[in-house]
C-alpha cells in the first residue's frame, strides 16, 4: 500500500476570526507589518445572499486580508426598520466569518462603521455599488492617507429586501373569492 497523503490542517472555527476592536486592531497592524494590504468594507448582511458573496470574493481579491464591519442589530433597526434584523448579529457574523475570502469579522454598534475605519486605517475601503462614493463612511479618510475607496459591482435584482418581501408574499394564503359557501 501507498503512503498516505499529509493531512490537511483542519480549518479554523469561523467563530475565531470574530475579534474584538482591540484584538482586530492588533491582528491588522500586524498583517500591515508583514506587508500585507488590508481590505474593510461593511454591512448588515442580514439575510446573506449571492450578492454578498460575490462581494466579498470581490472585496477579497483587491488586498491580502479582508475585515468585514457588521451592523449590530440597533444599527439595523436604525437603518432597515422594526422588523429587521431577521438573523441577529452574532449569526451574521459568524456566518460571514465562515466564507474563505472573510479573514476577520468585527460587530460595531455605531450609526456608521467611520470610528472602526479610523482605528484600522485599512489600505483600501470596499462598498457595494449602489453607494455613492461620498456617502461611504471613511471614505476621505482613507483617500487622506493614501488608501483607495472601490465601489464593488452590484449583482442585479439581489437584495436582501427583495428577498424578505418575496418571502412574505409567497407565505400570504391565496385570496379565496367571497361568495356563498357551497
Amino acid at each position: 500500500m501507498g503512503a498516505r497523503p499529509p493531512r490537511r490542517p483542519a480549518p479554523r472555527p469561523a467563530r475565531q476570526k470574530i475579534l474584538s476592536r482591540p484584538v482586530l486592531a492588533r491582528a491588522v497592524a500586524g498583517a500591515r507589518r508583514r506587508g500585507e494590504r488590508v481590505v474593510f468594507t461593511n454591512g448588515c448582511f442580514d439575510l446573506l445572499h449571492l450578492g454578498h458573496l460575490r462581494s466579498l470574493e470581490q472585496a477579497r481579491r483587491l488586498g491580502d486580508r479582508l475585515v468585514v464591519g457588521v451592523n449590530s442589530d440597533a444599527g439595523v433597526r436604525r437603518l432597515k426598520g422594526a422588523g429587521r434584523p431577521v438573523v441577529p448579529a452574532r449569526q451574521r457574523a459568524e456566518l460571514l466569518a465562515a466564507l474563505a475570502c472573510v479573514d476577520w469579522v468585527v460587530v460595531f454598534g455605531e450609526a456608521t462603521p467611520l470610528a472602526l475605519v479610523r482605528t484600522l486605517r485599512p489600505d483600501l475601503l470596499a462598498k457595494g455599488g449602489d453607494w455613492a462614493l461620498p456617502e461611504i463612511a471613511g471614505s476621505a479618510e482613507v483617500r487622506g492617507w493614501g488608501g483607495r475607496v472601490v465601489r464593488l459591482r452590484e449583482v442585479a435584482g439581489v437584495r436582501t429586501t427583495r428577498i424578505l418581501e418575496r418571502a412574505v408574499r409567497r407565505a400570504r394564503p391565496a385570496a379565496r373569492p367571497r361568495g356563498r359557501r357551497g
